[in-house]
C-alpha cells in the first residue's frame, strides 16, 4: 500500500503508539484523522480530530460516517485492566472483553465496506504478545487479546477479495502509560514499533512482529 497517498483513521491517536502512528503517517504525507473522544484534548498539527468512542458503536458509526474517504484503518485502540479469569469480577473480564476484542472489531466492520468503496487499502489491527503469552494475573486482557488475533486472521481471509489487507501487529510492552507498571528495561520506544508496523502494511505483510519480545514469543510457541 501507498503510505504516502493514503486517508488513515488512527484510534486512540492522542498519546502512546497512537500519536506516534498518526505523526509518521503525516510525515508520509498522508491525510489523518485522528480519532479521539474527546476532540478538544487533541494537540497534533495537520491531523483532522474525529470524535471516536470505540466501545460506543453509534459513535462508531458516526465517525465512519465523518471519515468516508478513508483507506488506511489504523486500528490502535484499547486498554489494560489487569483481571484474573479466575478470581476477578466477571463484569471486569467482560470489561477487557469488551474494549479489546469487541470495540476493535466493531471498529473494523464500520470502515471495512468505507475502504472497500474507496477502492481498497488496509487495516493494521494492533494487538500484543499477550495474544500468545497468557500470564494468570493479566488473564482477562490475554483471552480478549487472543480473540482479536483469531478475528484477524479470519478477517483477512474475508476482506482479501474485497481489496482490503488485514495486517496484525504483534509488540511487546512499550514506554506508554499502558505499560506504567512495567520495568523500563522491557519496554521499548513506540515510535521504533510504530515505523516497523506502517513499514509493514506498505509491504503488504500479513503480519508484523514489532520487537525482540514478538519475535522470541512467537519463536517459542511451538515448544
Amino acid at each position: 500500500m501507498d503510505i504516502s497517498n493514503s486517508v488513515a483513521l488512527v484510534t486512540g491517536a492522542n498519546r502512546g503508539l497512537g500519536r506516534h502512528f498518526a505523526t509518521q503517517l503525516l510525515e508520509h504525507g498522508a491525510k489523518v484523522y485522528a480519532g479521539v473522544r474527546n476532540p478538544r484534548t487533541l494537540d497534533l498539527p495537520g491531523a483532522v480530530p474525529i470524535e471516536i468512542d470505540i466501545t460506543d458503536p453509534d459513535a462508531v458509526e458516526r465517525a465512519a460516517k465523518a471519515a468516508g474517504d478513508v483507506t488506511l484503518l489504523v486500528n490502535n485502540a484499547g486498554a489494560l485492566h489487569p483481571a484474573s479469569v479466575l478470581t476477578a469480577s466477571m463484569d471486569d473480564v467482560r470489561r477487557e472483553m469488551e474494549v479489546n476484542y469487541f470495540a476493535p472489531l466493531t471498529v473494523i466492520r464500520a470502515f471495512a465496506p468505507v475502504i472497500e468503496a474507496n477502492g481498497g487499502g488496509a487495516i493494521l489491527n494492533a494487538l500484543s504478545v499477550l495474544a500468545w503469552y497468557h500470564a494468570g494475573a493479566l488473564g482477562a486482557h490475554n483471552a480478549a487479546k487472543a480473540a482479536s488475533w483469531a478475528a484477524t486472521d479470519a478477517l483477512r481471509e474475508e476482506l482479501a477479495p474485497h481489496g482490503v489487507a488485514v495486517t496484525s501487529l504483534i509488540m511487546g510492552w512499550m514506554f506508554t502509560d499502558l505499560a506504567g507498571f512495567i520495568p523500563d528495561d522491557q519496554k521499548v520506544d513506540p515510535a521504533g514499533v510504530a515505523r516497523v508496523a506502517l513499514d509493514g502494511v506498505a509491504a503488504g505483510l500479513p503480519e508484523v512482529l514489532a520487537d525482540a519480545t514478538a519475535q522470541r514469543v512467537k519463536s517459542s510457541l511451538s515448544a
